[in-house]
């Protein structure tokens, strides 16, 4: 029997309909550093390194339907991001360009769209 490779998770990739902008996004809230800026590709990564967040620009890209609904482009990932206080962790997010979405199934989660319409989700430690 042979041994197992190593692996480790690298980076989540999201797509876009423009890979840089929403890197940009993600840059900001996250104070995390723009690695790569390529043509259709980026991807931004924690001060110090660490597990990266890179984006894929796809020209059919769609965004995921909130809360979900049969035949509509359903949500196959989503970001969690712990922050230390809710409500000026989204109005930051807002000012950036999220949007807070209608439903908002937690009192102590925030679900939130990025520029592109990606769910995310802002969170407080239990």
């Amino acid at each position: 029997m042979s041994a197992e490779p190593g692996m480790s998770l690298w980076a989540a990739v999201l797509g876009a309909p423009d890979a840089g902008q929403l890197a940009g996004f993600y840059q900001r809230l996250l104070h995390w550093e723009l690695v790569v800026d390529e043509p259709g590709w980026a991807r931004i990564q924690p001060p110090g390194g660490g597990t990266c967040l890179s984006f894929q620009s796809e020209a059919l890209y769609v965004p995921p339907v909130w809360p979900a609904s049969p035949g509509s482009q359903q949500m196959t990932a989503h970001l969690d991001i712990r922050v230390d206080d809710l409500d000026s962790a989204s109005a930051f997010a807002q000012g950036l360009g999220a949007t807070l979405t209608d439903y908002q199934p937690q009192d102590d989660v925030r679900v939130l769209r990025d520029p592109a319409g990606n769910l995310f989700c802002l969170f407080t430690p239990q």
